[in-house]
């Protein structure tokens, strides 16, 4: 891959990276084509194996730079989130690897201890840097050691609780710090709130700077009294700083504050970076990118290309037919609900179009909160809502969930709450790995008291539990996956009532339960086995809490065998649910079979090269039930 010059020369300095020749090296014109290489090589993958690409383009001079003023060898970079560290896996002899990008045993689309040293941390969710780097600098202090710790962080990802409890506690224990702010307006989704704000003036600070130096000359030039007028000045700078400068905000915490600087100036960053390690006390860098730098359909539409499958590089657009799915179901019925209903507001988490808001957020302005990367405060404003009669709907993915576990318990259900939590991407999810496999909700969720939860077999069952969860008045979680619905010809459908399941197919020799995406799954295996004259009974559980036991029981004693097919781990979902039935109502006589997931991090893959390797596809669960019926018989 080449980048031409305007003066026609080629050059090929990735390349001669990649064969380890040191970034330290390379002049401030090489880099600089290094950049340009850079991006070009990332576009090219991630267009094939989709993956983060705005972000990973707004970093590139910012990762250079980095790389080329601290020992990546030595010191430790904490990337935050950990989607834009496409560069540092590039510069740090992964480029080769890169066409694996987020496949199945390849690179991982985040930083990862396994694959090199030089990622001193895991990440994949968002906020956490300042904390693991305030941790590492502790033990470097502890232990005696020397080498600097960078924890690089968006302005996102500082709207997040975690990350202004790091913020304080870094300021408070003077400990050798350097934290980059890396500033591009945008997380998922735009940012909103207070930090936002306190940014957009930081930004200004550079016309202030620039105003300042000018107006410094200027008054020199006044006779006899020029000096004087700017010794006093200088006197009173903090005080004017105060007023003028935000960036005051983090000097009063306690943490040295530069910048802001330009993020695409490869010498301005190096400038700063050397001397933020001249300091023995934590410094705050404010670096200014653009997302999506360089690729003109991500810079124009950075949020659309935050994570994007594969694409045509020379139209941006996808190459994957965009069908409907569930988010956008979600969307448009909690629209058509809320015309209907003035009470019924939507929450969500800095990812308004990931969960379908869209339009809910433009339509309901009034009646629309997205309060940036901070799930917890995200559950009790819903909690807040819903204790003065509004009806609030809180769209936020599975994994993400995970970070608001004691609202959901504290400040939800322990008050019995009408608290609709909408489980987004709940299930496998494939690429983007452990970090973001949506199999523990069922799990975590289950053992709270008063919450109900519900799981859609489709489009128009999750259209029915959400007008039922209005109209059931308790908390409620409603969980779908990624993605489509999968199609179930069931003759008759059943509307929703509280705890009970559906019987999508009446059999006698065998009996499976399917949750959600798993009933399209279930009821496939059962036309196989049909006709191998295996007859079998599906049940659509709907209910992961309460359970339909009577319909379940009598359907088990029917058959003598049950098997479970779900998307979570198989610690605490419906598996675990069903041998608690087997044990409280002592069922005997009976086979079972349960397919979930291990008690292990799922890695990346595709949904289906996943659901082959553990053994939850169609023809591993269809030859798996003919061969334990066969053998029972």
């Amino acid at each position: 891959m080449k980048v031409i010059l305007n003066n026609g020369e080629d050059k090929m300095i990735l390349e001669t990276i990649n064969k380890n020749r040191k970034i330290k090296s390379l002049n401030n014109k090489e880099k600089k084509i290094l950049a340009n290489e850079i991006r070009e090589f990332i576009i090219q993958i991630v267009s094939k194996n989709g993956g983060h690409l705005a972000s990973n383009l707004g970093v590139v001079e910012l990762t250079i730079a980095l790389e080329s003023i601290f020992d990546v060898n030595k010191d430790k970079i904490v990337w935050d989130v950990g989607h834009q560290c496409y560069t540092h896996k590039i510069l740090n002899g992964r480029k080769d690897k890169m066409i694996s990008l987020r496949k199945m045993e390849g690179i991982s689309g985040f930083p990862k201890i396994n694959e090199s040293k030089t990622d001193c941390f895991n990440t994949g969710h968002s906020s956490t840097s300042i904390s693991a780097g305030m941790g590492i600098a502790k033990a470097r202090d502890i232990q005696n050691k020397d080498y600097n710790v960078i924890s690089v962080i968006g302005d996102g990802a500082l709207t997040g609780g975690m990350a202004m409890e790091a913020l304080n506690h870094v300021g408070s224990t003077k400990t050798k710090l350097i934290i980059v702010l890396n500033d591009n307006e945008m997380s998922i989704s735009e940012n909103i709130g207070g930090i936002n704000e306190l940014l957009t003036k930081l930004r200004s600070k550079r016309n202030y700077r620039k105003t300042n130096s000018l107006g410094k000359k200027l008054i020199k030039k006044i006779p006899l009294i020029g000096n004087n007028i700017v010794n006093i000045i200088s006197k009173t700078k903090d005080a004017i700083k105060q007023i003028i400068i935000p960036g005051m905000y983090f000097e009063e915490i306690g943490i040295k504050y530069l910048g802001p600087v330009d993020g695409h100036n490869i010498e301005d960053l190096e400038s700063i970076f050397s001397k933020a390690k001249e300091f023995d006390e934590p410094v705050l860098i404010h670096v200014l990118t653009r997302k999506g730098k360089g690729y003109k359909y991500a810079e124009e539409n950075p949020s659309k290309f935050h994570g994007v499958s594969n694409f045509d590089i020379d139209t941006g657009e996808s190459l994957n037919k965009k069908n409907k799915d569930y988010s956008k179901v979600f969307g448009d019925k909690l629209v058509s609900l809320a015309r209907q209903n003035k009470k019924i507001v939507a929450i969500t988490a800095a990812m308004k179009d990931g969960v379908g808001l869209s339009e809910f957020s433009n339509v309901f302005k009034e009646r629309f909160f997205d309060v940036g990367i901070a799930e917890q405060h995200a559950l009790t404003l819903a909690a807040g809502l819903a204790s003065e009669g509004m009806i609030p709907f809180v769209s936020i993915y599975s994994s993400f969930y995970q970070r608001a576990y004691d609202q959901v318990i504290h400040d939800i259900c322990l008050q019995n709450l009408p608290v609709i939590m909408c489980v987004d991407r709940a299930g496998i999810v494939g690429n983007d790995g452990e970090t973001h496999q949506g199999i523990y909700d069922m799990s975590f969720f289950k053992i709270i008291p008063n919450l109900t939860i519900m799981v859609p077999k489709n489009f128009k069952e999750l259209e029915d539990m959400m007008e039922y969860a209005i109209k059931l008045k308790k908390p409620v979680v409603i969980r779908y996956p990624r993605g489509g619905e999968s199609n179930v010809n069931s003759k008759k459908y059943l509307p929703i009532s509280y705890g009970k399941s559906e019987i999508i197919k009446v059999g006698s020799d065998v009996t499976i339960l399917g949750i959600g995406k798993t009933v399209a799954v279930a009821y496939e295996v059962a036309k196989a086995l049909e006709k191998n004259n295996i007859s079998t009974e599906v049940i659509n559980v709907r209910f992961i809490k309460p359970l339909d036991q009577a319909t379940i029981i009598n359907s088990i004693n029917k058959t003598s065998f049950v098997v479970v097919v779900e998307d979570n781990t198989k610690i605490g979902g419906l598996s675990s649910s069903i041998k608690e039935l087997i044990v409280d109502n002592q069922l005997k006589k009976l086979t079972y079979k349960f397919y979930s997931y291990p008690d292990e991090f799922i890695p990346q893959g595709s949904v289906s090269e996943l659901e082959e390797k553990y053994k939850l596809d169609i023809k591993t669960l269809i030859k798996d039930i003919k061969k334990i019926i066969k053998t029972v018989k």
